[in-house]
C-alpha cells in the first residue's frame, strides 16, 4: 500500500477513535450531571446494576433517566449532522443545513395540528413524520430535474433550492397561523417544539435504524462524493452514477431530517456548525468528515442539553435555545476564517 494512503487510513481511525472516546464520555457525564449529581465513585455500582436490568438505588434510577435522554439527543444530533453533510454535498454549498429545503417546516406543521387537536404523544409524533414526508414528496414532484443527471452533473440546484424556499415559506405562514389561533394553555408547548425540547422525547429503536441505514449509504458513497465535489462537471464521465447519487442525497437527507425533527422538534445549528468545524478540523475528504460529523454531532447535542437542564436547574430550558446561542457566534467564527 502506497504511505499516502496508509497514513490516510491511520489518520482517519485515530479521529474516529478519539470522537468515539467522546461521544462515550459525553453520555457518561450526562448521566452524572443534574440538579443531584451522581457521584464519580457511585458510577461503577450504577453502572452494574443497569446492566443487570434493576435500578434500586437512587443513583441507578437518576442514571437510568439521564442515559436514556442522552442517547436520544445523541441520535438527534448524529441524524442533523450527517443530514447537514449530506446537504451540503447535494446543494454544493456549505452553507446549507437540514432544514434549507423545508422539510422541518412540514414536519412542524403536521406536529402543531396534532397539538391543536389534544391528540396523544405518538399521534403528535406521527403527524410530524407524516408532514415531513408530504414536503419531501411534493419537493421531488417539483424539482426532480435538478436530481437528475446531466444539468444536475453541472451542480445546478437552483430549481430544487427555490422550491424548498418557497414550501418553507408557506410552512412558516401556516406556522404563524396555527400559533395565533391556538389556545394559550396549547401555545407554550407548541413553541417549545418548534424551538427543539428533550425534556419528553422517548429512547426509540427507529432513529437509530434510521440513523444506521442513513451513515450506512454515506459511507458507500464517499468516494463518490469526493469525486462529485472536486470534479462536479465531469463527475459522469469518471463513473459516478450522478442522478442516482443525487436522488439518494436528497432522500436519505430528508429522512434523517424527519427522523431526528419528529424526535426533538427544530432544533438549530447542528447540521450547519458541526459540518463546518469538522470540515475545519479533519479536512473535506468525506471518507473522514461523514462519521466524524457524526459523530461529533451527537456528542454535542448531547453536552448541549446537558447545560439546557442544569443552567438554571431545576427549571430546564429547550435545547434548541443553547445551541442558537453557541451557534450563531461559532458559525461567524467559521465564516470568518473562511474569508481568511
Amino acid at each position: 500500500m502506497h504511505p499516502f494512503f496508509a497514513n490516510l487510513r491511520a489518520r482517519a481511525g485515530i479521529v474516529i477513535a478519539v470522537l468515539l472516546l467522546a461521544s462515550v464520555g459525553s453520555v457518561l457525564f450526562a448521566g452524572m450531571t443534574g440538579s443531584v449529581p451522581i457521584p464519580l465513585a457511585d458510577m461503577p455500582a450504577a453502572l452494574d446494576e443497569l446492566l443487570h436490568h434493576r435500578a434500586d438505588s437512587l443513583a441507578a434510577t437518576l442514571l437510568e433517566l439521564r442515559v436514556s435522554r442522552a442517547l436520544t439527543a445523541f441520535v438527534t444530533g448524529a441524524a442533523l449532522a450527517l443530514a447537514g453533510v449530506m446537504m451540503q454535498a447535494l446543494l454544493r454549498n456549505p452553507l446549507a443545513d437540514p432544514y434549507v429545503l423545508g422539510i422541518s417546516s412540514g414536519s412542524a406543521v403536521g406536529a402543531l395540528a396534532a397539538i391543536m387537536a389534544a391528540c396523544a404523544a405518538w399521534v403528535i409524533d406521527a403527524a410530524a413524520f407524516a408532514g415531513a414526508v408530504v414536503i419531501s414528496m411534493l419537493l421531488y414532484l417539483l424539482a426532480r430535474r435538478d436530481l437528475r443527471g446531466g444539468s444536475a452533473a453541472e451542480g445546478g440546484t437552483a430549481l430544487l433550492l427555490l422550491t424548498g424556499v418557497i414550501l418553507s415559506s408557506a410552512g412558516s405562514a401556516l406556522i404563524s397561523l396555527m400559533l395565533a389561533v391556538a389556545a394559550d394553555n396549547q401555545v407554550r408547548g407548541m413553541v417549545f417544539w418548534l424551538i427543539g425540547d428533550l425534556s419528553g422525547a422517548p429512547l426509540r429503536l427507529l432513529p437509530w435504524l434510521v440513523l444506521g441505514a442513513g451513515l450506512l449509504f454515506a459511507l458507500r458513497s464517499a468516494r463518490a462524493l469526493n469525486v462529485l465535489a472536486l470534479h462536479a462537471e465531469a463527475a459522469a464521465t469518471l463513473g459516478i452514477r450522478v442522478g442516482a447519487l443525487r436522488k439518494g442525497l436528497f432522500f436519505c437527507s430528508g429522512l434523517l431530517t424527519a427522523s431526528a425533527v419528529t424526535t426533538a422538534g427544530s432544533v438549530g445549528f447542528v447540521g450547519l456548525i458541526v459540518p463546518h468545524a469538522c470540515r475545519f478540523a479533519f479536512g473535506p475528504d468525506h471518507r473522514v468528515l461523514i462519521p466524524a460529523a457524526t459523530l461529533a454531532g451527537g456528542a454535542y447535542l448531547v453536552l448541549t442539553d446537558t447545560l439546557a437542564r442544569t443552567v438554571i436547574a431545576p427549571q430546564q430550558l429547550p435545547v434548541g435555545v443553547i445551541t442558537a446561542l453557541i451557534g450563531t457566534p461559532v458559525f461567524l467564527y467559521q465564516l470568518h476564517r473562511l474569508r481568511k
